[in-house]
């Protein structure tokens, strides 16, 4: 798809039917996660692919938010391997999930599949009920699988502001 279509069409789908995601699709995704910049080219993330009926159950206990999608993943990053930034008062790893996320996000709706970005939920509760390690922290699901009957972006999803509102030159 071309890539203006994939950011003007993209949506977050919030019903999905049980139709699995392809495998080779589901690799495509995530290999641009894989692809995706990273501070220093520390590649600090984490993609877990969650797929079980035992690992979507974890899921819905830590959000209302799966929306029947039958592939989640739980992006995390490594807090022991991030770029620390001057001040001392960030890290890169929240962003740099956030780009590899994206680029997911992205591909998959380039490889016609549904998402949803998933950030009603408690990291730490999430963290700890998938079982991963304490040195990560989950930034974000992301919902993956194809809309249900009837399911379509919401009705203001069209809708955005003039670009002299969000955007200034200094």
């Amino acid at each position: 798809m071309e890539f203006k279509s994939v950011v003007k069409n993209r949506y977050s789908c919030k019903k999905y039917s049980e139709r699995q995601v392809e495998k080779e699709k589901l690799e495509a995704i995530l290999e641009a996660g894989r692809l995706a910049p990273t501070a220093k080219n520390l590649q600090e993330q984490k993609i877990y692919v969650i797929q079980s009926e035992e690992g979507l159950q974890k899921v819905d206990t830590v959000t209302p938010c799966r929306y029947g999608a039958p592939t989640v993943l739980a992006v995390a990053y490594d807090k022991t391997n991030v770029f620390t930034y001057p001040g001392e008062s960030r890290t890169s790893g929240v962003e740099d999930s956030t780009i590899v996320a994206t680029h997911m996000i992205l591909a998959a709706a380039d490889e016609g599949v549904d998402s949803c970005w998933l950030n009603f939920f408690d990291p730490e509760k999430a963290r700890a009920e998938l079982g991963l390690p304490e040195n990560e922290e989950v930034v974000m699901l992301m919902d993956l699988g194809y809309a249900a009957e009837g399911a379509g972006p919401l009705p203001n999803h069209a809708s955005r502001k003039p670009l002299d509102e969000t955007v200034k030159y200094i």
